[in-house]
């Protein structure tokens, strides 16, 4: 294995100083152009590869940021991901990705120990971070911003990427009842409050503005046993029969994995979808548009979401203000809902 080309190399072949060569690859304004150009033709010609850990020294930056997720695979996540690495990329900057596994302790404990190899900031995607956390998140002196977050918004030092749920929810709400729908289900998840919280309430604001009074049977709350978002498909399958017992002929899901669980309980019973029972989901993930009846859902800008907040992240990096951002949800009309049945006013 050949020998690492280092700087005294290079001076030594462009018979000039160490002190030249590193100041020339660093675009020092102390260097002429043409000593610049021939430095750095020298140093590709020889196959140089600077020293990360020795230019972090010498800056106080290391050029990588943290990327929190709750699991690599999450499919609401891919496009996060996506959107954080075309940011990231032209502006030099690498992305380290670490799982919380939807713990918040060890999500915690993530962000700590990107802190202690001295990342320039950390991305916290789908957070779990409760209040007793933040004392622990204000000691790290890195920026740090939220996306599609459950805690934290309100916090002056965090930063965060959002989408309106509420407004998405009563998009997905008022369709069906726009179908003729007037009992209708909503079946959230307990393991992530804040989301499913403004969901529900957007579900119950679109019912109060069409005159519906809810009833407490309409409404089921899932307890995923697991980590992974297919334990949505688990407990939401589980739940959907007492949906149906209590008589309502469309369900309006938390998410798009919520409404796969319930497409398959009503395969289970025989209720077809949309004829019997119109199923709504959110997030507009890329299974949406596979299952059968595809999924009528309401849309995430999950891709600019991570564009947002890697550039959001990068502007505090180089000392800039940045504003928190709520991205705005469309709803997305497939195969899965029409009216209802009968009447049922």
């Amino acid at each position: 294995m050949a020998d690492r080309v280092s700087i005294k190399d290079i001076a030594k072949a462009a018979d000039t100083t160490h002190s030249t060569v590193s100041r020339a690859l660093r675009d020092s304004p102390l260097i002429s152009d043409a000593t610049r150009e021939r430095v750095k033709r020298l140093a590709r010609e020889m196959g140089y590869t600077p020293n990360a850990v020795a230019q972090s020294l010498q800056t106080n930056r290391t050029n990588a940021v943290g990327l929190v997720v709750t699991s690599i695979a999450d499919p609401f996540l891919a496009d996060v991901v996506k959107g954080v690495e075309e940011v990231a990329q032209p502006v030099g900057l690498s992305v380290f990705l670490n799982a919380s596994h939807n713990d918040p302790n060890q999500e915690i404990q993530v962000i700590e120990t990107f802190h202690r190899r001295r990342v320039d900031g950390i991305l916290v995607a789908s957070s779990r971070i409760g209040s007793n956390h933040l004392d622990r998140l204000a000691r790290i002196d890195v920026p740090v911003v939220l996306i599609n977050s459950e805690a934290g918004e309100d916090s002056d030092f965090l930063h965060s990427v959002t989408v309106d749920d509420q407004t998405g929810a009563r998009q997905a709400v008022r369709h069906l009842i726009d179908r003729g729908h007037r009992r209708i289900g909503y079946l959230g998840v307990r393991n992530r409050p804040l989301s499913n919280e403004r969901r529900r309430q957007g579900y119950l604001d679109a019912l109060a503005e069409a005159g519906i009074e809810p009833q407490d049977d309409w409404v089921e709350i899932a307890a995923p046993a697991g980590i992974g978002r297919d334990q949505d498909v688990t407990a939401a399958e589980a739940l959907t029969p007492s949906l149906l017992s209590a008589g309502v002929t469309a369900i309006f899901c938390f998410n798009d994995m919520v409404a796969t669980g319930v497409l398959l309980a009503c395969k289970h019973q025989d209720v077809r979808v949309p004829d019997a029972c119109s199923v709504v989901g959110f997030d507009d993930i890329d299974l949406a548009r596979y299952v059968t009846p595809s999924l009528t859902t309401v849309h995430q800008l999950k891709r600019e979401m991570g564009s947002i907040a890697m550039q959001m992240l990068h502007d505090l990096i180089e000392g800039k203000t940045v504003q928190n951002r709520v991205l705005p949800p469309r709803f997305v009309r497939r195969e899965s809902t029409a009216p209802p049945p009968r009447s049922d006013a």
